[in-house]
């Protein structure tokens, strides 16, 4: 059944979307997803409440699993990633109501529940870093992995200004390489854990996949000789 559900969703976010068009030609740039990292995915739950949630839901995810996959007790979501919400069971919802969202932004928001899987992680990392100025829009910029992209930069305090030469290529405007840097490592976080909503269980599995390898190896070692046995009358 969840499989179905996760399906559906898929098909929802790539056909009602618009505001998240195919990348085309755009080089993606690689990022590193390490869902073992904790304290990336800590921080990029963060992110992802203080800039995300106020326009996209997640709701495919409890903010009690949340905190146990993360290492997070439920006092520690309720005080620190819990702002659209007062019990922690609830799943990451949203007050704006559609027609609201569609009035000021053109396009209702998606929910980012399985949006890592829909887009893929290195088109989530590209499309997050490449916000640049452009007066001819209403909200001031453009994108240029999604022209005319009706979500607004949210981060743009922390990235800075940037500007796109006539060659497409982006320039900061601040040259500052360490607020560059910072603010590479701050979307690498948040995809880090938008790929983890994407698939929770993903976690488990990956930590369980290395015992069930050394129990095969184990079994191989009783099983062969067992093996030999049971054929060696056999010709």
């Amino acid at each position: 059944m969840k499989l179905i559900v996760s399906f559906l969703v898929y098909l929802l976010v790539s056909i009602a979307t618009p505001g998240f068009a195919a990348s085309g030609k755009v080089h993606l740039d690689s990022v590193d997803i390490d869902l073992s990292d904790k304290a990336s995915l800590q921080r990029g739950a963060k992110i992802f409440m203080n800039y995300c949630l106020s326009c996209h839901s997640a709701a495919y995810m409890r903010y009690n699993r949340m905190g146990k996959d993360l290492g997070l007790s439920d006092a520690q979501v309720a005080e620190s990633l819990m702002f659209a919400s007062d019990k922690v069971g609830d799943t990451m919802t949203i007050a704006m109501r559609p027609k609201d969202a569609k009035k000021w932004f053109g396009v209702v928001p998606p929910d980012l529940s399985v949006i890592s899987r829909a887009r893929g992680t290195e088109w989530l990392y590209t499309y997050l870093r490449s916000y640049y100025l452009d007066i001819n829009k209403p909200l001031g910029t453009n994108n240029l992995v999604f022209k005319d992209v009706g979500m607004p930069h949210v981060m743009w305090q922390e990235q800075g200004y940037v500007r796109k030469d006539s060659d497409n290529k982006l320039h900061a405007l601040t040259g500052d390489q360490a607020t560059a840097f910072e603010y590479n490592m701050m979307v690498r976080d948040l995809v880090n854990f938008l790929a983890y909503i994407g698939e929770p269980s993903k976690i488990q599995r990956l930590a369980l996949g290395k015992w069930v390898l050394l129990y095969l190896a184990l079994f191989f070692f009783v099983a062969y000789p067992l093996k030999k046995i049971f054929w060696e009358d056999v010709h």
